[in-house]
């Protein structure tokens, strides 16, 4: 057999380390460089016409296109079995320009009954100042689906797990009615990372990813990505990702690609980080209520064996005692990191009612089920016995 018959595709591991960027930068570097530059030169004016018309290929204008940035887009896009990504400033730089690129007055988002808080407050902005419409359902069946679709939606955009509750969507069934009703679909994977979760090989469209959460990993990075289909993201791209500007700096585009080489062994560490605490809490006497998908009694658990390839790293939690018990737990961790975000090899633990979704009108956060006594924690890889012991010593304090 010869070495061509015997090519394989690598594996997500392996693709998340190995690149091209020996075939695509003079010199063969094993690591991207860092085109740390604002604009590039033409090397005759005939060549800066074409590429402005789009009739040579080359770089511009570092807000148009850098190389390193493309280097992350392109292994983003492999990552994610998607045709394109696109890379941008923030998480909610992704979110707003894929949604403003995509709606006009008048159209219905349709989304996920939870969500992250910002992205909240960008669909009440859209609504005030736009007239886009929104609406929220659980879609924890097909029926309520497709009772909840408009005929003017245009969209339906999904969190799973929703942020904090952990409920999850069944992303092959939005997937599929979304295609046969003619609507995109968007899916924030942030909290799985294309490593446990990939919508795409699910039907649907779009997926978002805070970037700085797992596929940074190392809480020293803001940014956000979009993958998807390239007729979708050429319209992305050419409108508000251009003309708002939210776009990726060279040096953190290189920070992400090199923490996409760790993301398999992190997402196992966290995978099974979690499992562990997430035990832990379910029989400790002061909690109400664990949310996590690796857990049997999780409401969801076989939908999370369909979807995903391990249950991620996050735990939410409910203490007995409400707000004030929160607090003072809050008030007594040490090892885990009283912070918000999530995704970084340090363990993060927040309040989301008063934290990440404040913004969030009291009623409706409750009727998303952020209760006030409910706790995320992010587990991180630290020595899981350590992070048990911190939350056991906070807890003995409610």
């Amino acid at each position: 057999m010869s070495h061509s018959q015997q090519k394989r595709e690598f594996g997500f591991a392996t693709k998340a380390i190995h690149d091209t960027a020996h075939e695509r930068f003079a010199g063969g570097p094993l690591v991207p460089p860092i085109y740390q530059t604002s604009t590039f030169v033409f090397p005759t004016a005939e060549e800066g016409a074409e590429r402005f018309a789009g009739e040579a290929s080359g770089y511009i204008y570092s807000r148009l296109g850098n190389p390193t940035v493309t280097a992350l887009e392109e292994k983003i896009a492999s990552l994610e079995k998607a045709e394109m990504a696109l890379a941008f400033s923030s998480g909610m730089a992704a979110v707003s320009a894929a949604l403003m690129a995509l709606v006009k007055t008048g159209d219905h988002i349709l989304c996920s009954k939870g969500m992250y808080g910002c992205t909240f407050s960008l669909l009440n902005w859209l609504k005030n100042l736009f007239g886009v419409e929104h609406s929220l359902s659980t879609m924890s069946d097909e029926e309520m689906l497709r009772q909840a679709i408009k005929p003017n939606t245009k969209l339906i955009y999904v969190e799973t797990p929703v942020n904090p509750t952990m409920e999850l969507i069944d992303l092959e069934m939005v997937g599929r009615v979304g295609k046969e009703l003619g609507i995109t679909t968007i899916v924030d994977n942030t909290f799985m990372s294309p490593y446990l979760q990939r919508p795409i090989e699910w039907g649907c469209d779009l997926v978002i990813h805070s970037a700085t959460k797992y596929i940074g990993g190392h809480g020293d990075v803001i940014a956000g990505l979009v993958a998807g289909p390239r007729s979708l993201l050429e319209e992305v791209q050419k409108t508000t990702q251009k003309d708002f500007g939210g776009v990726l700096g060279p040096m953190d585009a290189f920070l992400l690609l090199r923490g996409l080489k760790t993301l398999a062994v992190r997402m196992e560490a966290h995978t099974k980080n979690a499992q562990a605490v997430a035990q832990f809490l379910v029989s400790h006497p002061q909690v109400e209520r664990v949310h996590y998908p690796g857990l049997p009694e999780f409401p969801q658990h076989a939908l999370a064996q369909k979807q995903m390839d391990g249950f991620g790293g996050v735990v939410s939690f409910e203490l007995k005692g409400g707000h004030e018990a929160a607090t003072r737990m809050l008030n007594h961790v040490s090892l885990c990191r009283l912070a918000v975000s999530l995704g970084d090899v340090d363990s993060l633990i927040q309040h989301p009612a008063s934290m990440t979704h404040a913004i969030v009108p009291r009623e409706e956060r409750l009727n998303m089920g952020i209760t006030d006594g409910l706790i995320r924690l992010s587990v991180g890889i630290e020595e899981v016995q350590d992070i048990i012991c911190d939350l056991e010593n906070a807890l003995s304090f409610v």
